[in-house]
């Protein structure tokens, strides 16, 4: 909550005028296109973020690769660091939280674990400094597919009718309360479940960006202003290297969680409520 409220405070700060530090606003989220095209029919643009999502994602593929190349009965670097973040989805996620029947959904845990976590480095890493989970559109279009999977799921798993019943009437309930309980079961399964999985994402992504920024921003401004602000500049670097930090924690947590989320939904569709 106050990771968001600082950032909520330098956007608005950023749309007000006047002299002085002008902290970042919403236009770090909407940078100058590129390139753009059109297929059939649709246009299509290319910006600096995507560029960087690209970039993370080839840089994603290529250290798997390099795990996975030459494995050893004791692990290199690589290959131990890639076996580590395979073993905490493979038995953290799929085993524990899934379930018996979690296993063969590992590699699809462990791809969005790995994606999302290469993206959100981007936010420390030099030159490119913005993650593009920070974008909504990005973890929404992931959730898009988290909602997707996860029903096609529990439809293959326990049948369509039973699955879409036992969500809509609850064993167990009083028939008279199916009446509040079922639009209360069907907006938590088919909207609530997908738009938090983005926006929790969304959210302490782009707050960490924005706190970085105004806290850099900051320390170039009170180091050239001159007079008694110079005195406020070390601390105010030294808050953007302590919350390099945080976010660093941060983005390990929120590639964790996202992907321990869906790991609760898959164990819901395989398994029938009770």
């Amino acid at each position: 909550m106050t990771s968001s409220a600082l950032a909520l405070g330098g956007v608005l700060a950023a749309e007000g005028s006047g002299d002085g530090f002008q902290a970042p606003g919403l236009g770090e989220f909407y940078p100058e296109v590129v390139a753009s095209f059109s297929v059939l029919g649709i246009d299509f643009e290319i910006t600096r973020i995507t560029i960087i999502l690209w970039i993370a994602t080839l840089a994603l593929v290529a250290f798997l690769i390099a795990a996975v190349r030459n494995p050893q009965m004791v692990p290199g670097k690589l290959q131990f660091v890639g076996e580590s973040g395979y073993s905490l989805v493979r038995d953290g996620i799929a085993r524990d939280v899934v379930g018996p029947k979690g296993l063969p959904f590992a590699p699809f845990l462990g791809a969005l674990f790995f994606f999302i976590l290469a993206n959100n480095l981007m936010a420390i890493v030099p030159l490119a400094q913005i993650s593009p989970m920070s974008k909504f559109a990005f973890p929404l279009v992931l959730a898009a597919i988290c909602w997707v999977m996860y029903i096609w799921i529990g439809i293959r798993e326990q049948g369509a009718g039973k699955y879409f019943k036992d969500i809509l009437f609850l064993p167990g309930v009083p028939k008279p309360m199916y009446i509040l309980v079922t639009p209360i079961e069907i907006l938590q399964n088919f909207v609530v479940r997908p738009f938090t999985l983005a926006v929790r994402l969304f959210a302490n992504m782009f707050a960490g960006h924005m706190l970085l920024v105004v806290f850099s921003l900051g320390a170039v401004y009170l180091f050239q202003v001159g007079n008694y602000s110079v005195v406020f500049g070390p601390i105010s670097a030294l808050m953007a290297i302590v919350m390099t930090f945080f976010e660093l924690l941060v983005i390990f947590l929120q590639a964790y969680v996202f992907t321990v989320l869906m790991g609760t939904y898959l164990n819901g569709s395989i398994e029938a409520e009770h």
